[in-house]
């Protein structure tokens, strides 16, 4: 398998490259991104092949068919690290909410969010490679929230690899700040940027496009990474939680083999969303991805009338952080995928010089061949909340995002998968006030939840109250470079 990239080559980097090449060093030309040049079939044969297939044994014949350069034996190893999720033989739990809707739950690892599915396989085959290069890397992330505590945990004490974590200072929820701030590894450096999300990406996206910062790590022996879904190791582990969705629908007899379903996916970054579009044109049978967003809504612009604008709003901090993005990276991919390189570089370009971009009525139809999309407000969000709480289930704030896309977008009622992001444990304060009493801090949410539903607060959210603050450097955007060079 060869990857290619989005806004076609400059002459100097080559004109495609390997799987462990694009992992390891996932900037492109002209700023762009790397794609596969194919996709592995997801046709009836694979379908039957995997009815009675743990999520594991899945993985590794999805993994293995896309003819990665990976050993199979490393890529079990690094699968093997879903051992340690709540059920060992189950990373991934479906529950039924609704006669015709599922839940996909994504939050069982150790950080109680979907990041952990890719990025806990992401970072031991990304440790084993530098290991066997005999090469040393720091691995940047920037973060609203989950993509950060899943960073640092897969890579602590990892060897041959240091991590900076960027996360913008007040935006994110107070549990999702504790996993990063009292994160012991010995190479792992946390840093709040006074700014939003956008600001910390932006600022990655820079260094990691910078001469000047890489010949500073040259110089240190290092080489530069990330893992923001940026990087396509992570978009390749999220592909295959949408197959197994399918796979469960079938086993329970909920759908019959070829029906269509929907899938509605609470975006931000859109990597989520983008892994379930490869799923949908490899072949498996899906009617439509539902984007479901929170009030920055710049996504469901894109989708309905084809505009994606930055000069027309501001970022707004809502309940639902991990989606408080107005730069959606994997964009990108869809426009390459859809409308080719030359395409995908005037608008990048466009976007970048003016602040937004238009697109043309053919390609505004061609995008919602495969999408469409809502998005819900706060007040909405702690409503819907509330609404199922009555009836025995609990989901956090970007869950609850999905629940209007479910009810308003779909135009034929065919069994439908909405996909839980995040527990609910990470977000408590808002969780109780959707049960009726206004808390400010997490332990005392925690405690409400647990009581007034019976529900169990994971071990590992308990000990994070207790935890000692290790990382408390908060740095102005500017000086982002020079605190990572400090650290290293």
């Amino acid at each position: 398998m060869e990857f290619i990239e989005t806004r076609g080559n400059d002459g100097v980097k080559a004109q495609s490259i390997s799987f462990s090449e694009a992992i390891l060093a996932p900037s492109a030309s002209f700023g762009g991104l790397y794609v596969p040049t194919s996709l592995p079939l997801l046709d009836e044969t694979f379908i039957n092949k995997h009815l009675n297939s743990s999520y594991k044994k899945l993985a590794l014949d999805f993994l293995v068919g896309f003819g990665i350069d990976i050993d199979s034996s490393i890529l079990q190893e690094a699968l093997n690290r879903y051992d340690a999720f709540d059920k060992s033989d189950k990373p991934v739990e479906l529950s039924q909410i609704e006669e015709d809707c599922f839940v996909s739950e994504l939050y069982h690892g150790p950080t109680r969010a979907f990041k952990d599915m890719a990025l806990q396989p992401f970072g031991y085959i990304l440790s084993q490679l530098a290991q066997k290069r005999n090469e040393n890397y720091l691995i940047m992330a920037a973060t609203s929230g989950d993509t950060g505590p899943a960073t640092l945990e897969t890579f602590k004490n990892q060897a041959n690899v240091k991590v900076v974590c960027l996360y913008p200072e007040g935006g994110t929820s107070d549990v999702q700040r504790l996993q990063m701030v009292t994160e012991a590894g010995s190479n792992l450096k946390v840093i709040g940027v006074k700014g939003n999300f956008d600001d910390t990406q932006n600022a990655l996206k820079s260094l990691l496009a910078s001469k000047d910062f890489k010949e500073e790590l040259d110089s240190k022996n290092m080489k530069l990474s990330a893992a923001n879904s940026v990087n396509f190791g992570r978009i390749i582990f999220q592909i295959i939680y949408h197959i197994y969705s399918y796979l469960e629908l079938l086993r329970s007899k909920k759908i019959q083999l070829n029906e269509k379903i929907y899938l509605v996916v609470p975006s931000g970054n859109f990597g989520n969303a983008l892994g379930a579009y490869y799923a949908k044109k490899a072949g498996l049978p899906i009617e439509k991805i539902l984007i479901a967003s929170n009030v920055n809504n710049i996504l469901t612009d894109w989708i309905t009338n084809g505009s994606y604008d930055l000069t027309a709003r501001e970022l707004i901090k809502t309940n639902s952080p991990a989606m408080d993005i107005l730069k959606s990276s994997n964009v990108e991919r869809i426009l390459f995928d859809k409308f080719g390189a030359n395409r995908t570089k005037e608008l990048m370009e466009t976007l970048e010089k003016y602040g937004k971009y238009q697109l043309e009525p053919s390609e505004i139809a061609s995008l919602q061949e495969d999408f469409d999309a809502s998005f819900s407000d706060d007040s909405e969000c702690v409503a819907t909340i509330g609404e199922y709480a009555q009836k025995g289930y609990i989901m956090d704030p970007h869950t609850a995002t999905c629940i209007k896309s479910y009810k308003n977008l779909r135009d034929k009622k065919l069994t439908t998968v909405l996909y839980s992001t995040a527990e609910w444990t990470k977000f408590s304060p808002v969780v109780a006030k959707a049960l009726g009493k206004d808390i400010a801090h997490d332990s005392e949410a925690l405690e409400y939840i647990a009581t007034q539903t019976h529900l169990e607060v994971p071990p590992m959210i308990k000990a994070l109250l207790h935890k000692e603050i290790i990382h408390d450097t908060v740095v102005e955007k500017e000086g982002i470079a020079q605190e990572m060079l400090r650290f290293l």
